[in-house]
């Protein structure tokens, strides 16, 4: 899942490439991850805990929201994500979760906190609260109602 996610990832980012029927198709799966990442959000929570960090669900989740990133970052799915039912509200409480989490353990979720000494940690979590508040941005952006919600 993780390897499709991030062939799906270099084909949106690719904005050249892609031609007009594959983007009508990155549309309509972008309901799909977007259930998919509300429905699993909470798996990156539990890699604060050490033992955790090769959890395969927090690794898709991750890699969900980095197309979600990328997706919203496209103006022909950017209104359809937008509007999509409770995905700004997810994404919100997530990345106050991840704040909250980050406080009470070692914080993995951000590069600057994930230096120790002269080595960097490449956990794949670092970056994740960063992502979120791409999203948010993304789904707010020229979005009167998005952003009275936030």
């Amino acid at each position: 899942r993780v390897t499709l996610l991030e062939l799906m990832m270099v084909k949106i980012s690719d904005k050249n490439s892609v031609t007009s029927e594959e983007m009508n198709v990155f549309v309509r799966h972008a309901d799909f991850l977007a259930v998919c990442f509300q429905e699993n959000c909470g798996a990156v929570l539990k890699l604060t805990a050490a033992a955790d960090s090769e959890d395969e669900e927090a690794l898709v989740t991750i890699r969900l929201l980095d197309v979600l990133c990328e997706m919203t970052s496209n103006n022909s799915q950017l209104e359809h994500l937008q509007a999509f039912p409770g995905l700004l509200e997810t994404a919100v409480d997530t990345l106050r979760l991840t704040h909250l989490a980050g406080k009470q353990a070692v914080n993995i979720f951000t590069a600057t906190h994930a230096v120790t000494g002269q080595e960097e940690i490449s956990h794949p979590a670092v970056g994740f609260k960063s992502h979120l508040i791409r999203l948010i941005g993304n789904l707010c952006y020229k979005n009167k109602e998005n952003q009275d919600k936030v």
